[in-house]
């Protein structure tokens, strides 16, 4: 665990302190399906000329759709002699009629498949985009599972409703006004005596469509929980096999997915019972054409071509409704997926605006009664003050949640601060853009992190422009030139997932290495050769000597060894300076330096 996190859960009560069903009881979700249809309708009027010819399909389909039942009818009363007409000619239209109906919904498949993808593609790359300029504090308060599974599952769920469900919607809607229309016109006494149903239909959707929306929010959360409780389990699979706690973690899996089961069953039982519903309403319809249409016919009011019509109308009529209780259970899942997403995308990005960084030759830090708490009324930092000398080497020591790394947090802006000013030089750093502070500082995290890339492109993540000269001259620096040179490749390896097919120490290495290529003015190392054996440790303080000559360093140390050579060393208690002095000058003090220094290479018991 990283000292940040430490200090964190050491001094306040924050979500990374609470169990899962707190932290995801806290997520919330929107109920204003309306709003979130309309934010949906922003991404499709961005397709225009996609939209539109998907429309044109679907109504010139829908036409042809209903226009074919009066053909079928014409045919029907030549063949009974009760209209004059040319049966073959009439034959051959229908035939057309249902074959450009055909083409109709294969091309309104493939425009939808299509239009789905651009859409999702676009909203994708909005959260993605967001996601890269939340602030630090949205993602230490966030479960990452839950993160990523709106990234994917949400996502994914809009796509498959605008390639599959939409269209059908919208034809459905439009078979529906033509259909009445249709049978309006050939009867209309029949036709209202068919639409009886309709008020069945409606309550039956009202009824099923609420619980289909319930619980599809439901089973929306908790796939975000289960997918938090995996990305866990993954990360940390060492640590649960080392405490020998995979019972327990299976069993808080089990839970979860236990209570996912329950909801998405319910779920797909309201959803599913929407078809049979459906269809028994649309059965009795049937009935009713079939009673009063003979009733009709006999009296002279209709021919039987009307009758056989008007059974073809009736269950286009009733199969959009019924597509439409269908789909009306995905058109929630998508709706609950997408107000998910909003969430994340109406947070206030990180503030980035602000002046340049003012080039100097010096970089003087400068904490003048820093105030700080994560959580109100839970100080972390109480009136820090410290100075940190230009060209000067500063190291903070302290008992883990002492605040040695939140300073380092305050100094990069991943949080602001409570109270209190910052300076570099004379230059106070929340007037310095967020980006422009950090181009002049380098940090190498005790929790060392490599990206899925070469070693020659992970070495340049800080200096894009760095020469292959620097490169080579900070790999020797960094003592992991030697190392690179026996890896397969060289420097074109590639590193998998955060580095996992090398050694931690050797991760360690090329973080520092990395810092050192992006040659920054301030240099900041928490906790920098935790992970590697005690010669390479005294290889890398050589090295880092030479380094941080004539450069602003700040280290955190827990190992007393690293920094006996700091200019100055700062030991923290609680949030407050309690001493500061050189390594000599701290050890005759007999104070918490010499505490800390006698319980690490004295082996006493404090």
């Amino acid at each position: 665990m990283s000292e940040q996190k430490e200090e964190k859960l050491a001094q306040q009560n924050i979500p990374g302190m609470m169990n899962r069903e707190q932290r995801f009881a806290q997520v919330q979700h929107a109920e204003n399906a309306g709003a979130a249809l309309k934010r949906i309708a922003v991404y499709f009027a961005k397709e225009k000329v996609m939209v539109s010819t998907m429309l044109a399909v679907v109504i010139f389909g829908t036409l042809c759709g209903v226009y074919a039942p009066s053909l079928q009818s014409n045919a029907i009363d030549i063949i009974a002699k009760s209209r004059t007409g040319n049966l073959i000619t009439t034959i051959i239209w229908m035939a057309v009629v249902y074959l450009l109906y055909s083409i109709g919904q294969l091309l309104q498949g493939l425009i939808s498949a299509k239009l789905s993808q651009r859409i999702v593609q676009r909203m994708r790359e909005e959260l993605f985009h967001k996601l890269m300029d939340l602030p630090i504090r949205y993602l230490d308060t966030h479960s990452h599972g839950d993160v990523m599974s709106r990234m994917t599952n949400d996502i994914e769920n809009i796509s498959t409703t605008v390639s599959q469900s939409l269209p059908s919607l919208f034809s459905g809607i439009l078979t529906i006004i033509g259909t009445v229309f249709i049978m309006l016109w050939y009867c209309w006494q029949l036709a209202l005596l068919s639409f009886a149903t309709v008020i069945l239909t409606f309550l039956a959707t009202k009824f099923l469509s609420k619980k289909v929306r319930k619980f599809s929010r439901r089973r929306q959360m908790l796939l975000g929980q289960l997918n938090g409780t995996v990305e866990e389990m993954v990360t940390g699979y060492r640590t649960v096999v080392a405490y020998n706690h995979q019972d327990v973690t299976i069993e808080e899996f089990c839970e979860t997915s236990d209570s996912l089961t329950k909801a998405g069953i319910r779920t797909d039982i309201f959803s599913g019972v929407m078809g049979p519903v459906m269809n028994c309403i649309g059965n009795i319809g049937f009935v009713i054409i079939a009673a009063f249409g003979g009733y009709f016919s006999v009296n002279g009011l209709i021919s039987v071509g009307v009758i056989s019509a008007f059974i073809v109308y009736a269950k286009q009529f009733s199969r959009p409704i019924n597509e439409i209780a269908q789909i009306y259970g995905q058109l929630q899942t998508a709706v609950a997926g997408a107000e998910r997403v909003f969430m994340v995308l109406d947070e206030s990005n990180e503030d980035k605006t602000g002046v340049n960084f003012k080039e100097a030759e010096n970089a003087t830090v400068t904490f003048r009664k820093v105030q700080f708490s994560y959580e109100p009324k839970q100080p972390v930092l109480h009136d820090f003050t410290l100075t940190v000398p230009s060209g000067k080497k500063v190291a903070l020591v302290g008992a883990t949640g002492s605040g040695k790394t939140t300073v380092v947090n305050l100094l990069m802006r991943f949080y602001d601060i409570d109270g209190g000013e910052i300076f570099i030089n004379e230059q106070n750093i929340k007037d310095i853009s967020r980006n422009d502070l950090r181009k002049n500082i380098a940090i190498v995290l005790q929790d060392t992190v490599l990206f899925s890339d070469t070693i020659w492109n992970n070495l340049k993540y800080g200096n894009a422009d760095a020469t292959v000269d620097e490169i080579e001259t900070a790999v020797k620096m960094s003592r992991c030139k030697e190392m690179i040179d026996m890896l397969p490749k060289g420097y074109d390896t590639v590193l998998t997932k955060s580095g996992d097919n090398i050694s931690q120490g050797q991760r360690q290495l090329l973080s520092i290495a990395r810092a050192f290529v992006a040659d920054p003015k301030i240099l900041i190392l928490d906790e920098a050769t935790s992970n590697v054996d005690t010669r390479t440790e005294k290889a890398i303080q050589d090295a880092m000597h030479l380094v941080m000559q004539n450069r602003t360093s700040i280290v955190i140390a827990h190992r007393l060894s690293t920094i006996r050579d700091a200019d100055m060393i700062v030991v923290m208690d609680q949030g407050r300076i309690v001493e500061s002095g050189d390594h000599d000058t701290l050890l005759l003090q007999k104070g918490k330096y010499y505490d800390l220094y006698m319980t690490q290479y004295a082996g006493i018991a404090i």
